[in-house]
């Protein structure tokens, strides 16, 4: 059979993580809470087809043609100094790469550091992206749960203690996918002490940083990094525009040098077209003004969704206040499968839709949570399908636990 001799990462009986995430539902009135998609009516297209337009005549045909490995330089040089200014790393143009979204930086860190087998520790729940890019190289995963201000540090060190090969750690410390949980400023510092102590690398995934409702960005995990084993990982999909499929990493050194040997057997470069333009945009437009209409949009979206959450659910369920970014993360008694529930029960009822937590544990072994997201819906949407969605998982949590 041809399937014996494919590569055990690729073998089609073992589906991605990411493979069927998303309930389709074509009925009229179903809500879909599941895709983490930014909302289209606020990207900025007409300013960016001008941009296309200007990068295209000045540049003419060498536009097309092969350009950096890394990606533009004037580009890097941006986003160097943006991270810079709101995350405090002291960067320049030469540490960053260009990616094909902040997916492809995850995917290349892996293949970079990773042989079947190599201890991985993640938090949990966490991106379900990065347990899909990191599936391939066969990793040994170690789950660290979290607090209300990020990874749990103390259970971070008994696992490594424990398992002292661990080399990588992954985690998403800015308005957290799924739960919307942000990692303080000590646990940042702290957690690269650890990183130092025990010898591992951290893969820094941040692509909602500037989604704060209230505050300015904190500084990245990356400012305090004293050795180098940090890299920092970002994207324009949540600000931009998810099509121009533009992500960013910043390395040093070693980790730098063996990201770009991984990355040149891949694609060589990612567009240049592209990147071209989004400078031209860049030159020309405030992002940040652009960033702050994005904010005053999700900050009520979210209000909207914890609200909703309060009225509607029963009071056995818990669930995160974000304080930016684009998730709610809901978790509900033990004994209700939220993956069942959705299948056999809500999106065929009530045509609303989610994505159960299970998929976001290493293991699939946690089934009773869900994340919900907002920021694609307007406040109005978001109470009708809180309040659909509310309504069956009372009926579930009080048929699982009758009152007497």
């Amino acid at each position: 059979m041809l399937k014996d001799l494919l590569a055990t990462r690729a073998n089609p009986d073992v589906p991605s993580a990411l493979s069927g995430l998303f309930t389709q539902d074509a009925d009229p009135s179903a809500i879909s809470f599941a895709a983490g998609s930014p909302n289209e009516s606020l990207f900025p297209v007409a300013a960016v087809q001008r941009a296309f337009n200007t990068a295209i005549a000045k540049q003419g045909a060498h536009l097309f043609q092969y350009q950096n490995p890394q990606g533009n330089p004037a580009l890097r040089a941006k986003l160097a100094a943006r991270i810079g200014k709101w995350g405090q790393v002291t960067t320049t143009a030469e540490h960053v790469v260009l990616t094909v979204g902040g997916q492809q930086a995850i995917e290349l860190v892996a293949k970079a550091l990773l042989n079947p087998g190599d201890e991985v520790a993640v938090e949990v729940p966490t991106y379900v992206g990065a347990l899909a890019a990191l599936d391939l190289y066969q990793p040994t995963y170690y789950g660290v749960g979290l607090q209300s201000d990020g990874i749990d540090l103390d259970v971070l060190e008994t696992t490594l203690k424990r398992h002292p090969g661990i080399k990588l750690l992954y985690t998403v410390p800015d308005f957290h996918n799924p739960t919307g949980i942000t990692m303080s400023v000590a646990k940042r510092e702290q957690l690269v002490a650890l990183a130092n102590r025990y010898d591992f690398i951290i893969l820094e995934d941040s692509p909602y940083r500037d989604l704060g409702y209230e505050q300015t960005p904190l500084p990245a995990i990356k400012s305090f990094d004293t050795e180098g084993r940090v890299v920092f990982v970002s994207s324009l999909s949540k600000i931009l525009m998810p099509a121009l499929r533009t992500g960013w990493l910043v390395a040093d050194d070693t980790l730098l040098a063996a990201i770009m040997k991984v990355r040149l057997a891949s694609d060589l470069e990612a567009t240049g077209v592209t990147h071209a333009a989004i400078d031209a945009y860049l030159t020309t437009n405030d992002l940040d003004a652009h960033v702050d209409v994005l904010k005053d949009h999700y900050r009520v979206q979210c209000a909207a969704m914890v609200a909703a959450l309060g009225k509607y659910f029963p009071d056995e369920a818990t669930f995160t206040t974000p304080a930016g970014g684009f998730f709610d993360w809901v978790t509900l008694p033990k004994d209700i499968d939220t993956g069942a529930l959705l299948r056999e029960q809500i999106s065929p009822t009530a045509h609303v839709s989610y994505v159960p937590g299970t998929n976001f544990y290493p293991n699939r072994d946690v089934h009773n949570s869900l994340r919900l997201c907002f920021s694609g819906l307007t406040p109005t949407v978001i109470d009708a399908g809180i309040h659909r969605l509310g309504d069956q998982v009372k009926a579930a949590v009080h048929e699982a636990k009758p009152v007497v």
